[in-house]
């Protein structure tokens, strides 16, 4: 591939760091043994027309290669997939595309509503009031998700783009003690983020946090 840029924020508030998307692209590229080179926007600049150009919502992460660029961290990851045996196996391909959706559309949902009540809404009186549903929601999730996983490494056996963004979704709720109630759970994230690909990955994202920390009044 041509050189590779990635956009991600240049800083959030503690509480989402180590959250935010560009994440998975990072872990994905990390896996697949892909130089990349971080660039940076301010959360305040994320309508401007140049953002805008490089993702349509003025999110992250928006990625470049050559006169390419892409959005959504789903689309990314399947690119890369589908270029990097390591991340989604000949022999696995529709499994990894099936669990890759499973993440973004059957686990995340429930996950980052309970994130966003919490971490975003948590002194409101109606997420007070809807919190215990979404509770139940997250669990129904994750007791599916730890029956599945019941004797086996990860989604598929080998590790594929499908178990960077369970794991990242799973990150959602790192908050609470819901995942440490699900040990096979619990154990498969744990594995999948002592992989060193996931921790340059993240240092990677965090170190740019640390440069860009907005100075105290």
């Amino acid at each position: 591939m041509q050189k590779i840029a990635v956009w991600g924020f240049s800083w959030v508030p503690p509480f989402a760091q180590g959250l935010v998307r560009d994440l998975r692209v990072r872990w994905a590229l990390e896996e697949a043994g892909l130089a990349y080179e971080s660039r940076w926007i301010g959360i305040d600049e994320r309508n401007s027309a140049a953002h805008r150009s490089r993702h349509p919502f003025g999110m992250v992460p928006a990625f470049e290669s050559g006169d390419q660029t892409q959005f959504e961290t789903g689309a990314i990851i399947y690119m890369l997939a589908e270029r990097c045996e390591a991340l989604m196996p000949a022999d696995l391909r529709f499994e990894t595309l099936t669990w890759m959706f499973a993440a973004l559309n059957s686990v995340e949902p429930p996950l980052w509503n309970l994130f966003v009540l919490d971490k975003l809404r948590g002194d409101e009186e109606w997420a007070k009031l809807r919190r215990a549903g979404a509770v139940e929601e997250v669990e129904a999730r994750l007791a599916a998700l730890s029956d599945w996983l019941d004797g086996r490494i990860h989604l598929l056996g080998s590790f594929t783009a499908a178990d960077i963004l369970m794991t990242t979704v799973l990150r959602f709720i790192r908050h609470t003690d819901l995942v440490a109630g699900y040990p096979v759970v619990d154990a498969y994230v744990k594995r999948c983020e002592s992989r060193p690909a996931f921790k340059a990955a993240l240092q990677n994202q965090l170190s740019g946090y640390a440069r860009h920390e907005p100075v105290a009044a």
